[in-house]
């Protein structure tokens, strides 16, 4: 059978990369989330703050990840 030079007419899919702001807030969440186990563990109240941080970063980055499928998927809104 014929070579067709290694080009195929089935576009290759690349998977979804994660963006660079949804690593950082990732990385932030995980962090706040072992200060605030660090500091109960040490019996201060200052852990809550940390705790409220670890739940507002986790919430941009589930946000920041369905914003970067949305946006690769189709034109939809990510608020709507």
């Amino acid at each position: 059978m014929g070579d067709t030079g290694g080009l195929s007419s089935v576009p290759r899919q690349e998977p979804p990369v994660m963006p660079r702001i949804a690593l950082y807030t990732l990385i932030v969440c995980l962090l706040a989330t072992a200060a605030a186990v660090v500091s109960f563990v040490q019996g201060s109240l200052l852990g809550i703050v940390w705790v409220l941080l670890a739940g507002l970063t986790s919430n941009m980055t589930w946000y920041y990840v369905k914003r970067a499928r949305d946006a690769a998927g189709g034109g939809k809104s990510v608020t709507g």
